[in-house]
């Protein structure tokens, strides 16, 4: 234990409570024996193992005996008739081994420990406690921290859970079926910092763990990873690992090292590398370092999740390490560009983890092959930009279906565009800032580091040397502005806006609506929040986001726009908890007018009338058929009346429900669940109802359907919207390369649509790149703009507007 806790003084008055922390001056770490683990929930609900336990661990290059020894526990919240319950030790602990005592039993769990070195009965509970080792028999007395820091007779103590008897700051908490471990056999007595939570690994003096397992297995990494995604010896301990550190990390929750194997195998199929996992303790190695390892193999899943659809990252947990020698030089590393990378994705066929790796077919099971080795690129085009989490994408095959400005398309299921990678940084921040690329940019020269796969992102280059940057001039389009007789319908979404985000975001969407969208007529706004944002109270109001994000606009030098939405019933809508996220339209007065018609509310359904034999709304605004399932926990369309030069457009804002629960393309079931898919189908075929609603009564009806979709071009559920023709997706009137609003882990992809009926002329479309490809991005979403001139429904009409558009076009050539 530490000297840095001995005695806490508490002053109260007023209300005023002061804490005062004095230092001890007999508590130092074990040079010895340590406590390496603890566990509670043995036979409870939900355990494997049967029986509760603690294991010692010999850290020293002796033998020490336990003898007259003991281990004791106290509950986490001791009062002042609490006592410690001791279990007597006996024999010794060999240098560099285990020594296990039992406790309690339960009557669950199915898996008996290994024969204990020292067996006890005391039942220590499952989250939360203190164990000590003490160098006496007799029951400890000490029930504060302080006290049991002066008490000289504990050799080593760990507090777990809200334990109020603790190393400075407790241990993570534990359950029925997590254990508390010991990292890396260090002892800077914080046990936050010492211990992590993870799955029970009981082992005896003989090396024998649950079910009599036999000690440690001597392996070389390849054997560890194997020739499948998950390894052979998951699960169990291997010891004699030898590698050179290649990459250290240093920051962050999930620190350790990634060290390779110099002397390889001839199997393609296995790597050499491999990381080892310290939890939040930056590990006491540096690249070069020649290491001895040993540790317990684990597939690591996001949350130790099972069912969880990522791939896993084979890693060693519970590490030792010796360093043998300093200053090796670093294996080569594994080019990885056009020629070394398979055209081909991944195999197929459900769960692919056991299925054996084609590194020569598949370019996912190619990177596998490399998990944890060095990789080398060099020379790349970035096509995901710089992000928050200090990531980007680069495309190491540059003809693999290229933009028009840069990224790489994604315009099928079967375009998995395997050249994306991606690239994060070892390297201090204070020494090599993060680069801030936009897609288009180049990284050039080398590029250097471990690939590590990372569930949110796939595989990723984890730069110990990272290249230079060589800027590709991007810039944000600016879209024209619209003709006098032209009618301008935009769609952005604006990403969770509420009162409560900076000015500048503001400042910076109302600046993409005047500068770069000229300001069109109407715009169908995603995304806008409550007017407190997440805070969940109870507030649905979105009255005061609109009206600080329309004051922008005029702060911009564009029109004072009008709007119209309809607040949700309280959490009923998806999106950020607390948040009330909403469709809205913002509309120009001076150039559009909206028809009011009283009743739009939550729940109640617009219905299509037919008015003279020409279509009205029964409420404007109004949702479209809000209590159908199809819209359960997601935003519900609303649809609005508007006149544009004595000519009548109905226009819907959308915001369709998100991709989450789909199983990744880059994970473990091939090919991947599109799960959600099945709800945006049931919202197309709502959406699309309303419009069959509107054009039963006047074929020519001008309709604009516009918003975030959530969904691809080529999806099921944009087929549904688009049947039979009543309606078209002017996505699919742009050059294949310019089709894409959204970037998403490299791809450049389709969110956002806009589709128009029939009946408007001169429709002229475009997708505005302002955010998507940029790093520092006002919103995740490139907004767009349709032109047209609305249709009256008489021919003879039409003709003479048509006459009048042609009329203004030539004077404006001309000047």
């Amino acid at each position: 234990m530490t000297s840095s806790l001995r005695g806490i003084a508490v002053a109260a008055s007023a209300g005023l409570v002061m804490v005062v922390v004095a230092p001890a001056a007999n508590a130092v770490p074990s040079p010895d024996v340590l406590i390496g683990e603890v566990y509670g929930g043995g036979g409870n609900s939900g355990a494997t193992l049967t029986q509760d336990f603690v294991e010692l661990t010999n850290v020293s290059a002796a033998p020490v005996s336990l003898a007259g020894w003991s281990v004791q526990y106290l509950p986490a919240a001791p009062s002042a008739s609490s006592r410690w319950q001791a279990t007597p030790l006996t024999g010794s602990i060999a240098p560099g081994k285990t020594y296990l005592v039992g406790e309690a039993k339960g009557t669950g769990g199915t898996l008996e420990l290994p024969a204990v070195d020292a067996a006890g009965s005391i039942a220590m509970a499952a989250g939360a406690g203190t164990v000590a080792l003490v160098n006496s028999a007799e029951p400890l007395t000490c029930l504060t921290a302080a006290d049991c820091n002066a008490d000289t007779r504990i050799r080593d103590l760990v507090g777990y859970g809200n334990a109020t008897v603790r190393e400075t700051s407790p241990a993570p908490g534990t359950a029925n079926a997590t254990s508390s471990a010991r990292v890396n056999n260090t002892d800077t007595d914080n046990n936050s910092v010492d211990f992590a939570t993870g799955t029970p690994t009981p082992v005896n003096a003989a090396g024998e763990g649950p079910g009599g397992t036999t000690p440690p297995v001597q392996a070389k990494i390849h054997d560890i990873q194997g020739v499948t995604r998950v390894s052979p010896l998951a699960g169990k301990k291997v010891a004699g690992v030898t590698g050179v550190v290649t990459g250290v990390r240093a920051f962050g929750s999930v620190r350790g090292f990634w060290f390779q194997d110099t002397a390889p195998d001839a199997d393609p199929r296995t790597s050499e590398g491999l990381f080892v996992f310290n939890a939040g303790v930056t590990p006491n190695v540096k690249a070069g370092d020649a290491v001895v390892v040993a540790g317990t193999v684990k597939e690591f899943l996001p949350n130790d999740d099972a069912n969880s659809t990522y791939q896993s990252l084979t890693q060693l947990i519970n590490a030792q390490w010796t360093v043998s020698s300093a200053g090796n030089a670093l294996p080569q590393a594994q080019s990885i560009d056009e020629k070394t990378l398979p055209a081909q994705y991944v195999p197929t066929g459900g769960n692919i983890d056991s299925l054996e790796l084609k590194p020569d077919t598949f370019a996912l099971d190619f990177y596998e092959s490399h998990e944890g080795e060095r990789i080398r690129i060099n020379d790349v085009r970035v096509v995901g930009p710089s992000t928050e989490f200090n990531e980007f994408y680069v495309t190491v095959r540059p003809n693999e279906n290229p933009t028009a400005r840069g990224g790489t398309l994604y315009s099928g299921y079967d375009q998995f565009n395997p050249g994306r990678l991606k690239v994060m940084s070892l390297i201090p921040f204070s020494q090599r800032p993060f680069p801030q690329f936009n897609v288009g940019d180049k990284l050039t020269g080398g590029t250097e580091g471990p690939l590590d796969y990372v569930n949110f992102g796939g595989y990723t280059l984890q730069a110990t040397t990272l290249g230079g940057e060589q800027s590709s001039g991007l810039q944000p389009e600016v879209t024209r502005k619209q003709r006098s007789g032209e009618l301008a319908v935009g769609t952005y979404n604006v990403e969770n806006l509420d009162p409560g985000d900076d000015q500048a975001k503001f400042d910076r969407l109302a600046a993409g609506v005047v500068k770069n969208l000229a300001s069109p007529d109407i715009v169908a706004l995603e995304e806008i929040q409550d007017d407190n944002g997440a805070t969940d109270n109870g507030v649905v109001s979105a009255e005061q986001t609109l009206q600080k994000f329309t004051d922008a606009i005029v702060a911009q030098g564009g029109p004072r726009y009008q709007w119209r939405q309809i607040n949700p019933e309280n959490k009923t809508d998806g999106g950020e908890p607390g948040g009330n996220i909403r469709v809205a339209f913002i509309f120009n007065p001076a150039r559009v007018s909206f028809v009011d018609r009283p009743g739009g509310d939550a729940t109640t359904p617009v219905q299509v009338l037919s008015q003279y034999g020409r279509p009205k709304l029964s409420v404007s605004p109004g949702r479209i058929d809000p209590l159908n399932a199809a819209w359960q926990s997601s935003r519900k369309p609303l649809a609005g009346e508007f006149v544009f030069g004595g000519r009548k457009v109905f226009v819907v804002a959308n915001h369709f429900n998100s991709k989450g629960g789909d199983q990744s393309v880059h994970g473990r079931f091939q090919p991947p669940n599109r799960v959600s898919e099945e709800q945006r189908i049931k919202q197309s075929i709502a959406l699309r109802g309303f419009v069959d609603s509107v054009l039963a009564v006047d074929s020519k009806a001008n309709i604009v359907l516009a918003g975030d979709l959530n969904d691809f071009q080529f999806a099921p559920a944009l087929a549904e919207l688009t049947r039979g023709g009543a309606v078209r997706d002017l996505i699919d009137t742009l050059p294949p390369k310019e089709r894409y609003t959204y970037v998403f882990e490299g791809n450049s992809q389709v969110l956002d649509h806009t589709l128009t009926s029939r009946a408007p002329r001169g429709v002229d479309y475009d997708v505005v790149h302002i955010n998507a490809e940029f790093a520092g991005q006002a919103s995740d979403h490139d907004p767009q703009v349709v032109r047209f001139r609305p249709s009256t429904g008489e021919e003879w009409l039409d003709v003479i507007f048509d006459l009048l558009d042609l009329v203004e076009r030539l004077r404006n050539s001309h000047g």
